[in-house]
């Protein structure tokens, strides 16, 4: 295992688009703290410049500078970087900053096993990371159910780091049963039979140890943001978290979250429109400094 800390890069050549120079995607590794291997794609917005003779823009050749704010995206539980719908959102909001997705440990073609939302943390951290050394000085954490309680937690353990936070289709608390979809998650993750499910139906490879300590929880890990601008996102069609989560979770941000229930929105990444996620690319730009 590797002692290196959060957000050193692993060497890599793999570039998914071809050109390394401009502002071509990257596409490598991450280190986390605790030494898992995480697969990550950095898309800086297309940067134009004005022609000298001033008749219009053209492409810049050169390294952009980086553009903010970045957009560090968490998705859900059994997602990873490749799947359409997380592509879609890295698209959506790459009309109002850089992007950086990647997969959570256990997911794709990540390293390690997935902790469901505990150790998730340090995956993010080290995204971030990346961000900040890239030279971004606005980042924007936007995550989607589980990816969503993983953003509120690493707001609250690291405090700073983001400067807005999105949370999408969170939980507020561990151990949800009261919906089907979520007995079944329950059973995927606890059962020998659901792990295998997981691992050869989903791609994702899930710990099969329980947590040893209980990590803190959404709503616990809330008051600990402020200042940092927070929003949170939820459908009144979600059916794994009824409403009574989103506004948990308002309730104990207070004055500085903001709570946005969206008529007929179902659960997470495949339920956010263009428009919603357009409304929420508005409110990172006009609230991260």
């Amino acid at each position: 295992m590797s002692n290196a800390p959060a957000g050193d890069v692993a060497r890599s050549t793999v570039r998914p688009h071809g050109e390394t120079g401009g502002s071509a995607p990257l596409r490598t590794y991450l280190r986390t703290a605790d030494g898992v291997r995480i697969d990550f794609v950095y898309d800086p917005r297309p940067v134009v410049y004005e022609a000298p003779d001033g008749r219009g823009t053209a492409p810049d050749t050169s390294p952009p500078p980086p553009v903010d704010p970045v957009f560090v995206v968490a998705h859900g539980f059994t997602g990873d970087v490749d799947r359409p719908h997380v592509r879609r959102i890295a698209a959506a909001l790459g009309r109002y900053g850089a992007v950086l997705t990647f997969s959570f440990r256990g997911h794709g073609r990540s390293g390690g096993h997935s902790t469901v939302g505990d150790r998730e943390v340090l995956d993010l951290a080290a995204a971030v990371a990346f961000a900040r050394e890239r030279g971004h000085t606005r980042v924007v954490t936007v995550g989607f159910s589980m990816g969503g309680s993983v953003v509120l937690r690493h707001a609250a353990l690291h405090p700073g780091a983001a400067d807005a936070v999105v949370s999408v289709s969170a939980p507020a608390r561990w151990y949800y049963r009261g919906t089907a979809p979520m007995r079944r998650l329950h059973w995927l993750v606890t059962r020998p039979a659901g792990r295998l499910v997981g691992r050869y139906g989903f791609r994702t490879r899930i710990h099969g140890k329980e947590w040893d300590p209980v990590p803190l929880s959404p709503v616990e890990a809330v008051p600990r943001i402020a200042p940092t601008p927070l929003l949170i996102v939820h459908g009144d069609r979600d059916g794994y978290f009824p409403l009574d989560h989103p506004r948990m979770l308002a309730a104990a941000a207070g004055e500085h979250g903001e709570l946005w229930l969206e008529p007929g929105m179902g659960h997470a990444e495949h339920a956010a429109g263009d428009a919603l996620l357009a409304r929420i690319g508005d409110w990172a730009v006009s609230r991260a400094g």
